[in-house]
C-alpha cells in the first residue's frame, strides 16, 4: 500500500512530492522511463556537451520557487539578462519585432504602422480565433508578416485553428507610442515577458532536481499499464503492482485516460481529440563559441526548417567545452496537423544547411558532435477541440478522484514554474481529500 502515488517525476510531480514531503506524506514517486526529469532532463554527452530538452531557463518572479530550486543548487546558478532575437529575410531584429520596427525596411514599418491604426480605429470585436486576434491587435501587416508565419511553423497549423486561451503575456501589445518609437530607433525596456534568467552553474537544468531525486522515494521503468480507481491499484508493464490511497498524475491526458478501466467512451473520445505538437531537438556542438550575441533566435523564415534556437552555453559556459559552442535547432510536428513520416536524424542535413544559410554556422566551423531525439510532447495545441475535451476529461478525473498536474495533466502551456506550483496544488488537494 502506498499512501500517496505520484505518476512523473518532472517539475510537476516533483512539486508534488515536495509538497507532500513539507506535509509529512508518505509517498511514492514512479516513471516509465530509465531516468527522472521528465521533459525537463538534460542530455549529457560524451566530451562535456549538455543540452536540455528544450531551452528551459528559470525565470520565474515566484518567490517561493525561486527559493526552492536556489536551495537545490545551494545558490551556485547563473544569473544574466536575456538576449532574444529575431530572424527575417537575412536580418537580426531584437525582440520583440513589434518594438523593433527600424530594423526593417522603411516601406514595411509604414505599412505595418498605417494597418496598426486602422485597426485600432475599428470596432471593438471578440476574437473568434488567434487569426482575428492578431488583425485587431497587430494589424494585417504585421501579423501575416510574422506571427502567423511563425505560429504555423510551430503550432504546426493555421491560426485560424487556435483559440487565444493561451496568450497570457507571450504577445506584447504595444501601444501606438510604443510602435512609433521602436521604428525610430528607440530601445524600449519591459516589452518582453522575460528579464533575466537563473540557470545552474553545471550539468543543465536537471540539476535544480536532483536534490528531489536523491530524498524522494522514487521507481524508474515503472511504466503504468492500468488504473483501477475502483480498488485504487496501479499496474505497470514490468509485472508489478501496487496499491494507493490517492493518486496525482502528471501523465498527458491522451495517454493517462487509456489506462483507467471503466473510462467512458466520451471520455476517451476527448481524450484523442487532443492536439499537442512533438518536437525533433538537433543538438550540435561547434569548435566555437562566439556564434551569435542572442541565446535564443525565433525564425519567421517558412523556407527555414526550424522554428527556434537556442545556445545551451550561453545559458551557462558549462555546457560545452572550453572554446566551444552549443547550438539546439527545434523542428515541431504533430499528429493532428503535421505528422512526422521520418527518422529525426533526417533533419540534421537540412537545419545545418539553414544554420550556414542564416550565417550562424561558418564554412570554416567544425561539428564536433551531432544528435537528433524527438521529445513525443511539446506544446499543447490551443485548437477548438480542446476546451470541451478537457473539460470533460478533468470532470471525468475528478470524480474518480485522480488529481491531475502539470503542463500535460493540465493540459495547458504551463511554465516551467507554473507545472511545478501545479503540482503543489495537487498533492495538497489530494491530501484534503477524505480518500
Amino acid at each position: 500500500m502506498t499512501h500517496v502515488a505520484v505518476l512523473g517525476t518532472g517539475m510537476a510531480g516533483l512539486g508534488a512530492g515536495y509538497a507532500l514531503e513539507q506535509a509529512g506524506a508518505a509517498f511514492v514517486c514512479y516513471d516509465a522511463n530509465p531516468y527522472f526529469g521528465g521533459h525537463t532532463r538534460s542530455l549529457r554527452y560524451d566530451g562535456g556537451f549538455v543540452f536540455d530538452e528544450g531551452g528551459h531557463i528559470s525565470y520565474t518572479k515566484n518567490v517561493h520557487v525561486r527559493e526552492v530550486l536556489s536551495q537545490n543548487v545551494n545558490g551556485v546558478f547563473e544569473e544574466r539578462r536575456l538576449r532574444i532575437d529575431n530572424y527575417w529575410h537575412g536580418r537580426r531584429v531584437p525582440h520583440p519585432v513589434q518594438t523593433n520596427l527600424h530594423h526593417l525596411p522603411s516601406s514595411l514599418v509604414a505599412k505595418v504602422i498605417e494597418d496598426f491604426i486602422s485597426a485600432k480605429n475599428r470596432p471593438k470585436a471578440d476574437a473568434m480565433n488567434y487569426a482575428e486576434w492578431l488583425h485587431a491587435t497587430y494589424g494585417a501587416t504585421f501579423a501575416e508578416t510574422f506571427p502567423m508565419v511563425y505560429g504555423h511553423k510551430y503550432h504546426t497549423t493555421t491560426m485560424d485553428r487556435l483559440t487565444t486561451d493561451w496568450l497570457g503575456p507571450r504577445m506584447y501589445r504595444p501601444t501606438l507610442e510604443e510602435l512609433v518609437r521602436g521604428a525610430m530607433g528607440e530601445e524600449l525596456s519591459g516589452t518582453n515577458y522575460v528579464d533575466t534568467y537563473r540557470y545552474p552553474v553545471q550539468g543543465g537544468f536537471m540539476t535544480y532536481l536532483e536534490p528531489f531525486a536523491e530524498r524522494f522515494a522514487i521507481k524508474l521503468d515503472h511504466r503504468v499499464s492500468g488504473i483501477d480507481p475502483v480498488s485504487r491499484t496501479l499496474s505497470f508493464s514490468n509485472g508489478s503492482a501496487v496499491e494507493y490511497e490517492r493518486l496525482i498524475s502528471s501523465i498527458p491526458l491522451p495517454d493517462l485516460v487509456p489506462l483507467i478501466a471503466g473510462a467512458p467512451e466520451a471520455v476517451s473520445n476527448a481524450a484523442r481529440q487532443l492536439a499537442f505538437t512533438k518536437v525533433v531537438l538537433i543538438n550540435l556542438g561547434i569548435d566555437r563559441s562566439d556564434l551569435s550575441d542572442s541565446a535564443i533566435t525565433y525564425f519567421y523564415d517558412e523556407d527555414i526548417v526550424f522554428s527556434r534556437i537556442n545556445l545551451p552555453h550561453m545559458f551557462s559556459p558549462r555546457n560545452a567545452p572550453a572554446g566551444c559552442g552549443t547550438i539546439q535547432a527545434e523542428v515541431y510536428f504533430s499528429d493532428k496537423y503535421r505528422p512526422l513520416t521520418g527518422p529525426p536524424s533526417d533533419l540534421i542535413a537540412p537545419a545545418i544547411a539553414d544554420l550556414m544559410r542564416c550565417g550562424i554556422i561558418k564554412d570554416r566551423d567544425r561539428i564536433v558532435m551531432k544528435d537528433a531525439m524527438v521529445n513525443r510532447y511539446a506544446n499543447v495545441i490551443y485548437d477548438h477541440d480542446r476546451r470541451n475535451a478537457v473539460a470533460l476529461i478533468h470532470a471525468f478525473l475528478r470524480e474518480r478522484e485522480i488529481f491531475y498536474c502539470g503542463r500535460y495533466g493540465n493540459w495547458d502551456h504551463a511554465w516551467t514554474d507554473e507545472a511545478f506550483l501545479s503540482g503543489e496544488e495537487a498533492a495538497r488537494s489530494a491530501l484534503q481529500s477524505k480518500g
